[in-house]
């Protein structure tokens, strides 16, 4: 494959964000300082712990905004990246011993593991809430708990069908199915094509996480109920095995060691013309020559409608939370609170491409919504997500389940055989009922 992706893979780069940076997004950054809440403490320093980006631009303007930051206050801004596979463990790990990063942006409920170990945002996030018309109720439930905010939401990574046209379009179908069962019959005939499908049954933070709750809800499964009581083990959740043991035999061989990047490689590599994504698999197709003309023929849907009649849909979640053994939290907050200015904020949704969804009402209307007809399905991310643990609350319990891959590795023992379906979802039931106490 043609196209450079060691970037995607590098884990541990550590960033000089403060360093000067050659970017369109660059701005005079003492004007935009002026009127700030939170006034940073004497020879303050920062580190970000943060994933490693699949847009360039996106990193683009985080960098470009904090060397504007920097400018503006002084406050130097260290910027270490990781896998995504990797941030969860390092930020427990710092959180827990009390020492490395100042901040991490993380996934999903990540915060609910160690509440306890975060500085409390409630004056920052009700500020920026009142500033910027709210937050998106999804969203802000990732970064509240028990009427505090522990941790700041940054956005919602839109998950897409991401599919070829042509090849669509050859195995039969003029339109891309909207139901499950459409779906299935379309898997179904690209492999006869020689052109499959191919979705990760392996512990993929975004991509195998997305998929497989969206396999659940859309049959009407759920992990607990509203009252937090383990109900995994239903005829719903029998279902929704039934359907991904249909997918998976006609899904492109060995997905079910795929992590994040595989399936970005399997398609760009035209091993698979089916999948889904964020917008970032259509840019890195398009930035290079050796993939354009592969980029020019996708097409993006949201996924099928399952059983259960309406769309539900887990998307990829970030948050930023502030560590309490930071030694500058007002300098901590100064950084957010500069970031998500109208300015900055616009600027990085605008870099990121349509690849992150807000998380403030307020920035809705940012023109990348409309530029392009490929950003359409990832516009309403952060409106329509259903949190993770649904329908019980979010806390310790869904993000221990989330960080364990039940759910994941339900499906896949399923779908390989090594266990039966009915073994499967008793497995996943004894392991939720270990969290949900």
């Amino acid at each position: 494959m043609s196209i450079d992706r060691r970037k995607i893979l590098q884990g541990g780069a550590a960033l000089a964000a403060g360093a000067v940076l050659t970017s369109p997004f660059i701005r005079p950054a003492m004007a935009q300082a002026a009127g700030m809440t939170f006034t940073p403490e004497e020879g303050a320093s920062l580190r970000l712990l943060r994933w490693v980006p699949f847009v360039k631009g996106e990193e683009e303007a985080w960098n470009a905004n904090t060397a504007a930051f920097t400018k503006a206050t002084g406050v130097e801004v260290r910027i270490d990246q990781e896998s995504w596979e990797d941030v969860r463990p390092k930020a427990a790990v710092a959180a827990n011993v009390g020492s490395g990063p100042d901040m991490v942006m993380s996934w999903f409920d990540d915060p609910f593991q160690y509440p306890d170990k975060l500085v409390d945002v409630t004056d920052l996030c009700t500020m920026l809430g009142e500033k910027n018309g709210g937050w998106y109720d999804g969203l802000r439930g990732y970064g509240e708990k028990d009427g505090k905010f522990i941790s700041t939401p940054l956005c919602a990574i839109g998950n897409a069908i991401c599919y070829r046209e042509s090849h669509v379009k050859a195995a039969g179908f003029d339109s891309f199915p909207t139901d499950t069962e459409g779906f299935l019959k379309l898997c179904t005939a690209l492999k006869e094509k020689g052109t499959p499908a191919g979705f990760p049954f392996g512990k993929a933070v975004g991509d195998g996480n997305n998929f497989a709750h969206w396999l659940l809800w859309s049959h009407g499964g759920q992990t607990v109920n509203e009252a937090g009581e383990v109900a995994i083990n239903s005829p719903e959740t029998l279902a929704a095995i039934d359907y991904a043991k249909k997918l998976y035999s006609v899904f492109v061989p060995g997905t079910e060691s795929w992590l994040d990047i595989n399936n970005n490689r399997a398609f760009l590599a035209g091993d698979i013309s089916l999948t889904a994504n964020g917008v970032s698999l259509y840019y890195a197709a398009m930035k290079d020559e050796a993939t354009k003309a592969l980029g020019e023929d996708i097409r993006t849907s949201n996924l099928p409608i399952g059983p259960v009649g309406k769309s539900v849909e887990l998307h990829q979640t970030s948050t930023i939370s502030i560590f309490n053994h930071c030694k500058f939290p007002n300098a901590a907050k100064a950084y957010l609170e500069f970031m998500y200015q109208p300015e900055q904020m616009n600027a990085w949704l605008t870099g990121a491409s349509a690849y992150c969804c807000q998380a403030l009402k307020g920035f809705a209307n940012n023109p990348v919504w409309t530029s392009n007809p490929i950003h359409a399905p990832y516009a309403k991310a952060s409106e329509s997500l259903r949190p993770n643990g649904y329908a019980g609350p979010l806390g310790p319990a869904s993000a221990g389940v989330m960080a364990d891959y039940v759910l994941v590795d339900m499906f896949a023992e399923a779908v390989t055989g090594q266990r039966s379906p009915e073994e499967a979802i008793a497995n996943a039931e004894r392991r939720i009922a270990r969290y949900y106490r």
